[in-house]
């Protein structure tokens, strides 16, 4: 490389002006090779610059080799949904003696909300679901239900963090890191975890909940967008050509090897040209992921794309099935975003805050499910559905069909990657409002993940703060074995 500027400038503004474009994917490499990263890396017997990314064995046979989990943020209501409760029907409006803990506190009674959706069964499972999922019915033989899901809090924000870090706290690194950390990622030109966001905006506690916590940043997700410019801030900086950063790149490794020998630890010098090698790459393939002419029309109709009401997800839910063929680890699409009604929270109106969600949802989740096991990758690809806690089976407020948050009891659901179709592990009371029949904790879906990927979730550890610290906690967690 000769010593002129490029289009007027020096090297060090190339190197700085390029890097704030690269955004974190750049920084990612920084940060995780500075004094106190290294230190992590030492102390968990590792020497020397390894890409953070490379693949890496599971610790035993896997059943899922990629995670979409579609996240239903706000909390969709599992008794007008999944969760059948007949016995509701008749009483709405009875005022019951019912202990439930939300947004509002705790109470000891409440008025029923009978649900507004008839509910049907459907598969040879003869699985009841609300005529809220229509398109998703039809796909209930490949679905394990849980309905006995349980968690720590009934706020969203606290909530969110515990359902994607195992913790009610911020800090902690996501489901998504854990599996890229333990994993690694078999694509080098895209990132090993994706997040992509409703058009209304992102959740409550932002980008924690897709936070690599106390692990390199290199671990953290990447937002992704399902048209224009994929990756925000990856543009190549004004003046400057592909050539000019190949040619940056090739002179960062030579001097790499060049003094090699005489530093006597060159790994940071390594994990910089590696993260911007990855930027580098992304800029030319992030694009292509993200180009639907490759899909027919039969397919795009399939996942609702010609309807403006079901575009959006679509596009997502058909971007993320591309993403796992292009080997990315861990996708996680969220529903709803910003607060209130633009997202699952039905505090008021729960016909028109379900109709409109549901009605946006439905469509595409079905065809990403079918689109999968089509083209023979379900079994390889593990899904997930629900929100961060379900819903009350009273009212809110003293009018209007609302339903404030219950973590007592809520259901989700899990498909592909070696989990059983047609099955429902776990009940909840009568109402709704309390799990009863073999509680799960989100610890045990935590669990689950991680051991249908191959991973032992008792073994993964990263050592931080002077502990072994693990996604599921310090205390032995079984995975949901009824499923698997």
């Amino acid at each position: 490389m000769s010593n002129s500027n490029f289009c007027g400038r020096t090297r060090r503004e190339f190197l700085w002006q390029s890097g704030a474009g690269f955004a974190g994917t750049a920084l990612s490499g920084m940060l995780q090779c500075d004094r106190f990263g290294l230190s992590q890396v030492h102390a968990a017997g590792i020497t020397g610059h390894q890409n953070p990314l490379a693949p890496k064995d599971p610790h035993f046979a896997p059943k899922a080799k990629n995670v979409i989990f579609l996240f239903m943020y706000g909390g969709p209501s599992h008794i007008d949904t999944f969760d059948y409760k007949p016995a509701m029907k008749g009483r709405d409006n009875q005022t019951i003696e019912v202990k439930t803990f939300g947004r509002g506190g705790h109470k000891n009674q409440g008025r029923i909300v009978e649900p507004r959706w008839d509910f049907h069964q459907y598969g040879q499972c003869g699985k009841w679901v609300s005529d809220l999922f229509p398109h998703l019915a039809t796909c209930v033989d490949d679905i394990a239900f849980l309905h006995s899901m349980t968690a720590d809090s009934p706020i969203h924000g606290s909530a969110m963090l515990m359902m994607n870090s195992g913790k009610i706290t911020s800090g902690s690194p996501c489901l998504g890191s854990w599996v890229n950390y333990g994993l690694g990622s078999v694509n080098e030109n895209l990132p090993g975890f994706v997040v992509m966001l409703d058009p209304s905006g992102g959740p409550i506690s932002g980008a924690k909940n897709w936070s690599s916590g106390y692990m390199p940043a290199t671990y953290q997700g990447t937002i992704l967008r399902s048209k224009g410019s994929p990756i925000i801030d990856l543009n190549t900086p004004a003046g400057t050509t592909r050539a000019m950063q190949r040619e940056l790149l090739d002179t960062l490794k030579d001097l790499n090897t060049e003094h090699a020998a005489t530093r006597s630890d060159n790994s940071e010098l390594a994990a910089r040209i590696n993260s911007y090698e990855l930027a580098f790459k992304m800029q030319q393939h992030a694009p292509e992921a993200v180009d639907f002419s490759q899909e027919t029309e039969e397919t795009q109709r399939m996942y609702g794309i010609d309807k403006p009401r079901t575009q959006d997800f679509g596009r997502r839910c058909l971007l993320a099935r591309r993403l796992v063929e292009r080997g990315v680890r861990f996708i996680q699409l969220y529903s709803g975003g910003s607060h209130n009604d633009a997202n699952w929270d039905a505090h008021s109106d729960m016909e028109k805050n379900h109709n409109f969600h549901a009605g946006n949802t439905d469509q595409p989740i079905a065809a990403l499910l079918k689109d999968l096991k089509q083209r023979g990758m379900l079994k390889d690809t593990l899904v997930i559905w629900g929100g961060e806690f379900g819903r009350q089976p009273t009212a809110e407020y003293a009018m209007g069909t609302g339903r404030d948050h219950n973590a007592y009891g809520f259901t989700m659901w899990m498909a592909g990657g070696g989990v059983k179709g047609g099955v429902s592990v776990g009940t909840t009371d009568e109402l709704g409002s309390a799990a009863v029949e073999s509680p799960m904790h989100v610890k045990r879906l935590h669990a689950t993940v991680l051991h249908q990927m191959g991973l032992d979730p008792n073994g993964l550890s990263y050592y931080f703060g002077g502990l072994d610290q693990k996604l599921v906690g310090v205390e032995h967690v079984e995975p949901i074995k009824e499923i698997i």
